[in-house]
């Protein structure tokens, strides 16, 4: 389930908990509407603190991506390095064969 999804579920299931609350509490109006009062900052809380904590990963995703983006790089940087040494070594050889050959004759 996504977090769209969750979210909506929430505050399906607060609305439909604070109306039956309501309904059925032996309560004043003022009471009621303190109750209502809280149970909003409540929601408000936890959105507040759910959307800080969904923040927070997003950001270590992106910083561990980037660190996995630029050992990659380092990674193929080495690889082209690697293959440019050993065509140098395999062609130096050949080079000097020609070269001594040529002297030769």
């Amino acid at each position: 389930m996504d977090e769209g999804n969750k979210l909506s579920y929430f505050f399906l299931g607060m609305g439909i908990g604070v109306a039956i609350g309501i309904l059925f509490a032996p309560k004043s109006g003022e009471e009621t509407r303190k109750l209502i009062r809280e149970k909003a900052d409540e929601g408000r809380d936890f959105v507040k603190r759910r959307t800080e904590e969904v923040r927070e990963s997003a950001t270590e995703l992106v910083d561990r991506g980037k660190e996995v983006v630029a050992k990659q790089k380092d990674k193929v940087a080495a690889a082209v390095e690697a293959g440019k040494q050993a065509y140098k070594e395999a062609v130096t050889p050949s080079q000097a064969e020609e070269e001594s050959k040529a002297e030769g004759f």
